[in-house]
């Protein structure tokens, strides 16, 4: 077996984005309140952190205009994407602010929350992390939902879902 090691940094950012590409991560759509009405980010940075307080967390590119708006948002939901929900995904990668052609509604707190979902976790932010070029966003859940079926996965520069067994 060769040794096909190489030190992360400019010269090889591509090689390191292809080795960080080879762990499939589940897809999320977060969504939150701005100023300027709903808002939303596709992020594949996703995960629980703690049971006991129930808390997770997610990360935002730094680089992103819409980073203010959903680091600063004090409440926000993270949407699970079922495999059928790849649109979805692939619209708020591209826009964050229409949510014309999304079935969504508010809930008691303002945050918009997507139907359809596979999960959805209603946060409140507990607290920012810099980290590099992202900010990791922890979260409260203070509600959780669950819907029966397979979830939409990215790998490799790909969408996809389990083999279903």
């Amino acid at each position: 077996m060769s040794d096909n090691s190489f030190i992360p940094g400019p010269d090889t950012e591509l090689a390191y984005r292809d080795a960080l590409g080879c762990f499939g991560t589940g897809v999320t759509v977060v969504t939150a309140r701005s100023a300027t009405g709903p808002i939303a980010m596709t992020a594949n940075s996703f995960a629980s952190v703690s049971l006991h307080p129930p808390m997770v967390l997610w990360s935002a590119s730094r680089n992103s205009l819409r980073h203010d708006a959903l680091t600063g948002a004090t409440d926000y939901a993270i949407h699970v994407m079922a495999k059928d929900q790849q649109d979805i995904a692939l619209h708020f990668a591209r826009s964050g602010h229409d949510f014309s052609p999304i079935d969504w509604f508010e809930n008691e707190n303002g945050t918009p929350i997507l139907r359809g979902c596979l999960a959805r976790f209603e946060c409140r932010r507990s607290a920012l992390h810099v980290a590099g070029d992202h900010t990791i966003i922890v979260g409260t859940v203070l509600r959780a939902a669950r819907e029966p079926g397979t979830g939409l996965m990215y790998k490799r520069g790909q969408y996809g879902g389990f083999l279903e067994l």
